[in-house]
């Protein structure tokens, strides 16, 4: 059986780093981006599989040909991770994780589908991996 695809956004130092360390611990995974430009940086970086979608084109949001596993929205906006959070919601019933240094109200995400909301000043959440 197909192992479970984790699914990672990385708009942000945190977000590469949990990268670097799913390409360390060899675990299936794809980055979803919205733009060439990141996803050229995640390429770089050693990413090689990328979802890049059209976030506001709604007849875009196609459910991945893979088993998808955990999700990890790494936070730069409040508009972007709810966006991906509507996008990825119902692509797994597995939970979604939202990683944020900012105090913005967990009840927005918790309402579009976050099973949990990691707060963290250094951006250090390998343990979820776990």
């Amino acid at each position: 059986m197909d192992e479970e695809l984790i699914i990672v956004t990385a708009p942000n130092e945190a977000g590469r780093k949990f990268i670097k360390l799913l390409i360390y611990l060899k675990r299936p995974f794809a980055v979803l981006t919205n733009n060439l430009k990141e996803e050229r940086e995640l390429r770089k970086l050693g990413a090689t599989q990328i979802i890049r979608i059209h976030t506001n084109n709604t007849d875009e949001w196609v459910v991945p040909d893979h088993r998808i596993g955990r999700i990890f929205i790494f936070e730069n906006s409040l508009n972007l991770t709810c966006r991906y959070l509507q996008i990825c919601r119902p692509w797994t019933s597995r939970p979604i994780y939202i990683i944020t240094r900012a105090d913005n109200s967990p009840g927005i995400y918790r309402g579009l589908g976050a099973n949990h909301i990691i707060h963290t000043l250094n951006g250090e959440v390998g343990f979820l991996l776990k």
